[in-house]
């Protein structure tokens, strides 16, 4: 199973690295036709721009979704770790060791966003179905 995590350079200009995120988002997209692409939900800290930031690259990520007529569903991260851990307030380790175990990986996933990411599609793939066809 491929999964993985893109970092663009911290002293690039914003424009190129959301224009990366979007254009890598659009080749995965386009590679491997999914019916949907999951999402967590923005958690606002402390940190407004570390926040704006989060929401102009999940804006680079929804866009390119629109463009390919896919549809985004979004989980609140207590959603996401209740689906993956049972609480809604596991631990970042906890998380990843699930992760592993569900799906059935030689090693957690690192970096510790692509477990994440892949917590968020398994807490989509288990979503009941009826939630789905609510939400469209």
């Amino acid at each position: 199973m491929a999964h993985g995590c893109w970092s663009t350079p911290a002293g690039q200009d914003t424009v190129i690295r959301l224009k990366t995120i979007h254009d890598a988002v659009a080749a995965l997209i386009s590679e491997h036709a999914p019916d949907a692409v999951a999402l967590e939900e923005s958690y606002v800290g402390a940190d407004a721009r570390i926040a704006l930031s989060v929401g102009q690259a999940r804006g680079a990520v929804l866009v390119a979704a629109a463009n390919a007529g896919v549809s985004c569903r979004e989980y609140a991260p207590a959603r996401v770790k209740q689906a993956i851990c049972g609480y809604g307030r596991a631990e970042k380790a906890q998380m990843q060791r699930m992760v592993k175990m569900i799906l059935s990986l030689s090693e957690v996933p690192t970096p510790h966003h692509a477990a994440d990411a892949l917590a968020v599609a398994i807490c989509h793939a288990l979503s009941p179905p009826l939630l789905h066809a609510a939400a469209g």
